[in-house]
């Protein structure tokens, strides 16, 4: 069962993403370099990515990277799914690579799913803060990646370092099979380095806003979020922290799902959060708020800082909450759930609530195979 933590909590590990990505980005783009041969490198051709929880809502925020630096099919995997329904990976000229994301690495489920596609032919390879985890030896490879003195929390810099290891896999994938040079490889990690910078900014310039917000939604029964692309996986982890830290109900979804399903939830005023980053989608987030709107929708819109006020206003939003940088959208994902952690933490304290207060409940029925109380992060 997890430890009893304070809504604080949350905060204070918001205020040390910054200095993670500082810390982590170089040397484990290092190492994720170095996690399989040249030949390896090359012989990939399709790309799984598996986890659950937080490990999973990495997965989907990072697919697009993979699909877009390396050339590559990548599909994001639940590790039950994977486990009892995914492909069968065979060996041959060319193999499949699966990376299995766990912070503990612990996790049943995707140890299971590891074992499986490993004896089936796949290269392994495990993303996690642990070591000496089930999941370093159960994997082929591993890329550890811890930040440092970590508390008990609704996972928050270990979700941004899962994230952030993603990320410097497929920069490492695209560089090992030609489809990123050497030197454009090392932009983007650059880049990713760089990003230390607006995540401060970020974090601190939406304190004050991302508090008062969460007091005036702790009436709200439920809280949407919404993004495509790489922002529906942070729409889904920023809908967990919700769940997890405030006890809230809240779901992610796509943003045209969101008018074919959604939209049609009563109260009339229950929230949406569009998250609009930079990329193919921004338009579609526009106007599904502006709709939103219309319906009588309580709607909070994530945005770059510089559409404030011009892309976005009142028209679109009651509230606009600005992010900070200019980032390509295969990046957006550690940006744009920065916000949350604000809101989450005034949530909690103004409903009176501790993180994952709602998962001490003395039930004893656990799912099979699973132990009781046991977290996926």
């Amino acid at each position: 069962m997890p430890e009893r933590c304070r809504p604080e909590v949350m905060i204070r590990q918001a205020l040390a993403l910054a200095d993670d990505v500082r810390l982590l980005t170089a040397p484990c783009g290092r190492r994720a370099g170095e996690l399989l041969s040249p030949a390896e490198w090359a012989t990939v051709r399709n790309v799984h990515l598996t986890g659950d929880g937080d490990s999973y809502h990495a997965a989907r925020a990072a697919e697009s990277a993979f699909r877009a630096f390396a050339a590559v099919d990548c599909r994001p995997w639940s590790a039950l799914r994977l486990l009892e329904y995914g492909p069968r990976p065979t060996a041959g000229p060319g193999r499949d690579l699966v990376v299995a994301v766990s912070a503990s690495g612990r996790t049943e489920r995707v140890l299971q799913a590891v074992a499986r596609c490993r004896a089936s032919g796949a290269l392994t390879v495990g993303v996690t803060a642990g070591a000496g985890s089930p999941l370093t030896e159960t994997a082929e490879r591993t890329l550890l990646i811890r930040p440092p003195v970590l508390e008990p929390s609704p996972g928050i810099r270990t979700y941004q370092s899962s994230l952030l290891g993603l990320l410097l896999i497929a920069v490492a994938l695209g560089e090992g099979r030609g489809a990123l040079d050497a030197p454009a490889a090392g932009r983007l990690r650059r880049e990713l380095a760089d990003l230390a910078g607006p995540v401060d900014t970020t974090v601190r310039s939406t304190s004050g806003a991302g508090r008062a917000l969460g007091g005036e939604l702790a009436d709200a029964p439920a809280i949407l979020l919404a993004g495509s692309g790489p922002g529906q996986g942070t729409a889904l982890f920023c809908a967990a922290k919700i769940m997890e830290g405030a006890g809230v109900p809240a779901a992610g979804q796509d943003l045209e799902e969101w008018c074919h399903v959604e939209r049609f939830a009563s109260p009339a005023d229950l929230p949406l959060i569009v998250l609009a980053p930079p990329g193919r989608t921004r338009r579609n987030a526009r106007a599904v708020a502006v709709r939103a709107r219309d319906l009588g929708r309580r709607v909070v819109a994530v945005v770059p800082h510089e559409s404030c006020g011009t892309e976005w206003t009142e028209r679109e939003a009651g509230t606009v909450l600005p992010v900070h940088g200019d980032v390509r959208e295969e990046f957006a994902p550690l940006l744009y759930h920065l916000f949350v952690h604000h809101v989450t933490a005034a949530l909690a304290l103004r409903l009176g609530r501790e993180p994952f207060e709602g998962g001490r409940a003395t039930a004893s029925v656990t799912a099979p195979g699973r132990k009781k109380g046991g977290r996926a992060h």
